[in-house]
């Protein structure tokens, strides 16, 4: 059985070992990266292509950020006649939708 000083050892040379093996990793990430960039200039070159006729932003990694619509104002689709207030349909229902369509009221006789 081993002993604590032992196991120590181990685990420091284990975690070197994982160090190593991660720095390999990125290593050839950026050769294979580097690799398939030079590919993707040759065939916008060869196609006489740019960064804006694929629809990318210089700088930009496609498929990252927020939505294009992210942060915009969503148009109401009910109001309350009574008090004017309005509710886009999104999140939890108000407090005057609940107390409408507790007394028997429809959603439907809300909307905008």
């Amino acid at each position: 059985m081993s002993n604590y000083q032992e196991l120590l050892a181990q685990k420091a040379a284990l975690e070197k070992q994982a160090i190593e093996l991660e720095k390999q990793l990125q290593d050839a990430r950026r050769a294979e990266r580097s690799g398939v960039i030079a590919q993707i200039k040759n065939l916008l070159a060869e196609h006489g292509l740019t960064v804006a006729d694929l629809g990318l932003k210089p700088g930009k990694q496609a498929g990252t950020g927020a939505a294009p619509t992210a942060g915009r104002k969503v148009a109401p689709k009910y109001r309350n006649q009574a008090t004017g207030e309005t509710w886009t349909g999104r999140g939890l229902q108000p407090k005057w939708v609940q107390a409408a369509v507790a007394t028997g009221k429809k959603l439907e006789d809300f909307a905008i």
